[in-house]
């Protein structure tokens, strides 16, 4: 049974992909190297040959420039001291390179607009069987996030996801102001304020979460 590799180049300038490239690739098989089953010059030979390829894919076809960063990831056997490539296993990722000006720009433009501020308002969508009760969060019109609350003791607990920015709200204990309605609404600015950062898929699968305990 043939022993499939796989080299990856990581995230690197597309200037120096063909440097990391066969870099990589000695690195790899440097044992194989002391043993005697693949020789040195047939590393730098392979290295070549995927590198004329890459250079075809992204400098003439995709017109990637030296500034952009690539990451680049194919399968490869050795077999009877020859390394033999698996191009059906190339997969090439590609990330243009903002230039500087436009960068600064951007960061001129939003600073002069000062920071956002964010207005949150909720509205009850239900209760769960055992009395939580679940609210949707609106930014103006445009539905945000969720959460849910339970109450217990004069004070209720609240937990919840927003979107845009993705962030989470913790399970925090919030003194009863009249209702359960009255007491989140109070204090939803708070609580988005405190919200943590989070990655989109956490953040739905919290609300996830929560939908389904209607």
């Amino acid at each position: 049974m043939k022993l499939i590799n796989k080299l990856s180049t990581g995230l690197v300038i597309a200037g120096a992909y063909a440097t990391k490239v066969r870099k990589t690739l000695f690195a790899q098989l440097k044992e194989e190297v002391k043993a005697g089953i693949v020789s040195s010059s047939e590393i730098a030979r392979a290295a070549g040959e995927l590198n004329r390829i890459l250079f075809e894919i992204l400098v003439n076809r995709l017109n990637i420039d030296k500034g952009d960063v690539v990451r680049i990831r194919i399968e490869y056997v050795v077999e009877e001291g020859k390394i033999v490539w698996r191009f059906n296993t190339l997969e090439i990722e590609a990330f243009r390179r903002i230039p500087d000006a436009d960068v600064r720009e951007a960061i001129q433009e939003v600073l002069q607009k000062g920071i956002p501020s964010f207005t949150y308002t909720i509205k009850r969508l239900g209760s769960t069987p055992i009395g939580d009760e679940v609210f949707a969060i609106y930014e103006n019109d445009e539905e945000v996030g969720i959460l849910v609350a339970t109450p217990a003791d004069g004070e209720v607990v609240v937990r919840g996801a927003l979107r845009n920015p993705p962030r989470i709200i913790e399970k925090t204990k919030l003194t009863l102001q009249g209702s359960v309605e009255e007491t989140v609404s109070k204090n939803i600015q708070v609580l988005s304020e405190r919200a943590k950062p989070a990655a989109d898929e956490v953040v739905e699968k919290v609300i996830k979460e929560i939908e389904d305990l209607l």
